[in-house]
């Protein structure tokens, strides 16, 4: 094999933003008609379109995913002493709206068949709750890396229990199982238009409600809760958390484009795997069966024995050579803001988001990448394992 080490052009990024090229449509519309502020026609069609792209609920845009899991549990009434239930291998702000409302958030072992939340470990606290006559107010349930959970199972469990759900699709837009979309199957849905999603508004979040009487009280409290008075009249506590017109717009000429992106994803995806699978230790994320995957961000385990280099020593060699990877999240059940938390692993004595967390690695996935990047990536990666003499550098907790 060629020694792939031959001077970058440009950094490949992990994820980054990838503009459909009509954008400036509707900011321009926007500065033409005056509608700057978080109000006006392309929140409007925004909410619509999204609403027509999902096939089921009523959506609020909102200024981030994280503003919008704030407003789910706003609206399940969440409060201090209250617990709610969440996926554990995720992004800090799947769990910080819990810590805003008071509540203490418990966390949920992921399954190795899909990496998500394991039905298995949810079962046992939910059991544990029930005995202890405390249910959660809710579950966070997240679609990591663009594939969906086990959601059946999970909807079956909370049902048993009457739990509600709420699903964190910040990542897997575009993202179906049997047909039906991510961020449906809950009582809430998430989505996030972060700069580094499928698709991005440049910031942005979307709630997505199942009753429409939530909606309502949704956008209520997220437009600084204004009681219906000529004057500014508040009797509830209420938050700035509407999306701008602008932003709006740009999501709107975003999502005209959202299948392409999947597409362009899943290739990269495929790309990978055919030229990396069979390298000694790399097992891919799988995909839960009947679902669509947005492969957001292709991620896989590296199991240091058998392939002879820690995941570590393998992203700073690609990070050396300018190629941006990412271990995978870091479980929250091991974050100092959360310590002390209970955590319900998948089985005793076995943590697989801890497991994940060590040999997991994020590939660069955008859908602008060229081939020429993919090609890079797939050398370095390649050599490495070939040629890298293994060290004992690992993951510090």
């Amino acid at each position: 094999m060629l020694n792939p080490k031959l001077p970058l052009k440009s950094k490949i990024h992990l994820s980054s933003p990838h503009m459909s090229g009509n954008e400036m449509k509707y900011i321009e519309e926007a500065f033409q008609s005056n509608w700057i502020a978080p109000v006006g026609p392309n929140i409007d069609a925004f909410e619509r379109e999204i609403e027509s792209y999902i096939g089921d609920g009523h959506a609020v845009a909102v200024s981030s995913g994280t503003a919008a899991i704030h407003l789910a549990l706003l609206l399940l009434d969440v409060k201090r002493g209250d617990t709610v239930f969440c996926s554990t291998l995720t992004f800090v702000a799947s769990a910080n709206p819990v810590l805003y409302q008071g509540a203490e958030p418990i966390f949920i072992d992921s399954e190795p068949e899909t990496w998500n939340m394991s039905p298995k470990a949810l079962k046992n606290a939910l059991e544990d709750a029930n005995a202890s006559g405390k249910l959660p107010k809710a579950v966070i349930v997240v679609h990591l890396y663009g594939q969906m959970a086990n959601i059946e199972e999970i909807i079956n469990l909370c049902a048993e229990f009457n739990v509600p759900i709420i699903e964190d699709s910040a990542e897997s837009l575009g993202t179906f199982y049997k047909g039906i979309s991510s961020g449906t199957f809950g009582d809430f849905g998430i989505f996030s238009f972060n700069g580094n999603k499928i698709i991005t508004a440049s910031s942005g979040g979307m709630l997505i409600c199942k009753d429409k009487n939530q909606a309502d009280r949704a956008l209520f409290l997220a437009t600084q809760a204004k009681d219906p008075a000529l004057h500014y009249q508040h009797s509830s506590l209420g938050f700035n958390y509407r999306m701008s017109n602008i932003i709006a717009g740009i999501g709107r000429s975003q999502l005209e484009v959202l299948e392409s992106r999947v597409l362009a994803r899943r290739c990269n995806f495929e790309k990978y795997k055919k030229a990396l699978a069979s390298l000694p230790g790399i097992q891919f994320m799988p995909e839960i069966e009947y679902s669509r995957p947005n492969r957001w961000l292709t991620t896989f385990t590296i199991n240091e024995k058998e392939s002879g280099i820690s995941p570590t020593s393998l992203m700073k060699f690609m990070l050396e050579e300018n190629i941006e990877v990412r271990p995978v999240w870091k479980p929250l059940h091991l974050q100092p803001l959360f310590q002390g938390c209970t955590y319900y692993p998948h089985q005793e004595g076995g943590s697989v988001s801890e497991q994940l967390f060590f040999a997991g690695i994020c590939l660069p996935s955008g859908s602008n990448m060229s081939m020429e990047d993919i090609l890079k990536v797939i050398n370095l990666i390649k050599y490495t394992i070939y040629n890298h003499k293994r060290n004992d550098d690992h993951i510090v907790l």
